[in-house]
């Protein structure tokens, strides 16, 4: 009920901003988004008066919470960006639920945000809750990872769909993945999948140990990297077809969930010389076979070219026949 009442008196705040007083005794400035035109007789009230209309004044922050610092920097923020429904997207962080202090952060993290239009950012927040982002994780994961609220639905769609489809993940766990590794969203695809098939085929790991270490959290290099290590040293092995191996591996949460101080003294049992010239072979193989891979997209090119020439010549030839 508290919060029902709390939101109500929030809307008033936000939208009711066409007359705003400030005592000017106090020191207090009106910030707008629009310049006010100068008045030669200013009201004998003491109170100044600002057109009707989305404007961002020191005092609407203030009344939301906002301290005068923090106030200050959102309207400097939005003049910058330009922003011109940086009220409604002010509503929409704060009925979230979201406070003053973590809205300015993800401001600052993100001034993008400033240039959204309200109707935008609602849409979006209710289609990732429709995906199973309950309160609470979702204010966590636009705070992590603001960058998600200018993600088209459509964008977030795709993923969604090449981790159920593509990766076979079942719908509660693409919400854990989108909640702990919201940058997902913005990877490339065909990385995202080849990212799953690696760590599917090539380290045997199945679904649910995939979402428990977080694996999408990880460059797809630095997966690489630390299972090769563990698999040239002979601490990591492929299962075979029935999942069996010769020697007991450490799960993958052991292998990417640790810092890699601890993944070499409790996993690899190397030190960070020896892991340090190892990520350097690694990258020199890997620079080869971009290489190799690009020769040979190369000859397969030359090779439809030289087709589709011998292919032209003959039809020219019968054309000059029929021709005669």
């Amino acid at each position: 009920m508290g919060t029902h009442v709390c939101r109500k008196q929030m809307l008033r705040w936000m939208w009711r901003w066409s007359v705003c007083p400030v005592a000017v005794r106090r020191g207090h400035m009106a910030f707008s988004s629009t310049q006010e035109p100068h008045q030669v007789n200013p009201p004998h009230s003491g109170q100044v008066t600002h057109r009707p209309g989305n404007q961002l004044t020191l005092c609407s922050l203030l009344q939301m919470g906002f301290s005068e610092t923090q106030a200050k920097e959102m309207h400097e923020g939005a003049t910058k960006s330009h922003g011109k429904h940086v009220p409604s997207v002010l509503t929409a962080l704060l009925l979230l639920g979201l406070n003053p202090s973590s809205i300015l952060k993800i401001m600052q993290k993100c001034p993008e945000v400033y240039s959204l239009k309200g109707a935008d950012l609602q849409q979006r927040i209710d289609h990732l809750r429709k995906m199973g982002l309950v309160e609470g994780s979702l204010q966590r994961m636009i705070s992590h990872y603001p960058k998600v609220m200018l993600l088209p639905v459509k964008r977030v769609n795709m993923v969604s769909r090449l981790l159920r489809e593509k990766c076979l993940f079942t719908i509660h766990q693409v919400t854990d993945i989108l909640r702990d590794s919201p940058e997902v969203l913005e990877e490339d695809l065909a990385q995202l999948e080849y990212k799953f098939q690696y760590a599917y085929f090539r380290m045997g790991v199945r679904q649910p140990e995939m979402v428990k270490a977080k694996l999408f959290r990880l460059p797809l290099s630095e997966l690489r990297c630390r299972h090769c290590f563990l698999e040239r040293r002979g601490r990591y092995q492929t299962p075979d077809k029935k999942g069996q191996t010769l020697i007991l591996n450490p799960t993958l949460k052991d292998v990417l969930c640790v810092s890699e101080e601890t993944y070499l003294t409790q996993v690899a049992m190397a030190t960070a010389e020896e892991f340090h010239v190892f990520r350097k072979l690694m990258a020199r193989e890997q620079e080869e076979e971009e290489r190799e891979n690009e020769y040979s997209s190369d000859e397969e090119d030359k090779d439809d070219d030289d087709d589709d020439g011998l292919h032209r010549s003959k039809r020219n030839t019968g054309y000059k026949k029929d021709r005669k």
